[in-house]
């Protein structure tokens, strides 16, 4: 099979994207696993573009492990930013299985996008108890067995939990995110993020996605930190989330509407042989 796709990342999130309104098919949990595989094409998320006769287009995610994910913010900035370019639009509107996402392009490969869906209610997260959200009291220990307990855990159209830490380059990621992400007490897994909070409007972060792994940027991860940030007065409304390769500017409404903003890259065009 020969596919022809794009290559787009945000902040060194990368994406291959697969253009199906015009012709779908099928790809294998194998197959999708392979595209992802950094050995062959490679990247954090594949994303399928699907018709839809109502909004600009449809949109599905997948891990690199195969597995399907509700939301992505950067993918879905990056589509925005594709779309826009074909239909000479500012403003585009796709559909995902965790709502409907508006984007709009502020100006050259800057494109803010609305993630509507922010919950904080145990059972919406989903947690497989009623216990605290604001602390889930889980333990994490730094590269010098200094513990740490605490957790913050959020919804934005997929599940996140966010520990706030003094210095998040103490802790081993690798080690720990898997640890989370399979913990008991998240039965649809979750997204890991160590943040340090550097001032009421900057938060320092370092990611591991649910069904991906290490990220070098991860937008909802991006939208949950704040998120929890203000559950716990740490920061305003109005914060930026610096990555390892740069910044995505956060703001949530008062009507709970999160609102993120960062660069995308140009696109690239790339073909598949599966």
């Amino acid at each position: 099979m020969n596919i022809k796709a794009f290559k787009m990342d945000g902040l060194g999130n990368d994406f291959v994207i697969i253009d199906q309104r015009t012709d779908a098919f099928d790809l294998s949990k194998d197959q999708i696993i392979k595209i992802c595989e950094r050995s062959f094409i490679g990247c954090d998320q594949l994303i399928i573009i699907k018709k839809n006769t109502e909004f600009d287009a449809s949109l599905e995610f997948y891990n690199s492990d195969g597995s399907s994910s509700g939301a992505c913010g950067n993918g879905t900035r990056c589509v925005a930013d594709l779309l826009s370019k074909e239909n000479n639009k500012k403003e585009i509107i796709v559909s995902t299985s965790s709502g409907i996402l508006k984007s709009n392009i502020r100006e050259k490969n800057i494109v803010e996008t609305e993630i509507n869906t922010l919950k904080t209610n145990w059972k919406q997260i989903p947690l497989k108890k009623n216990v605290n959200t604001k602390n889930l009291e889980i333990k994490i220990s730094d590269k010098n067995n200094n513990t740490h307990i605490g957790g913050t855990a959020v919804n934005v159209g997929n599940p996140h939990v966010i520990f706030f830490v003094e210095n998040i380059d103490i802790y081993d990621l690798k080690k720990i995110g898997p640890n989370i992400e399979n913990h008991q007490l998240f039965p649809e897994k979750c997204n890991v993020t160590l943040a340090k909070v550097i001032n009421k409007n900057l938060i320092k972060v370092r990611v591991w996605e649910r069904g991906a792994g290490l990220t070098k940027a991860c937008g909802t991860a991006a939208c949950a930190t704040v998120a929890a940030g203000i559950i716990n007065k740490l920061v305003e409304p109005n914060t930026e989330i610096e990555f390892e390769l740069g910044k995505l500017s956060i703001f949530i409404d008062d009507k709970n509407i999160i609102h993120m903003k960062g660069p995308v890259s140009d696109i690239k065009n790339i073909e598949i042989n599966l």
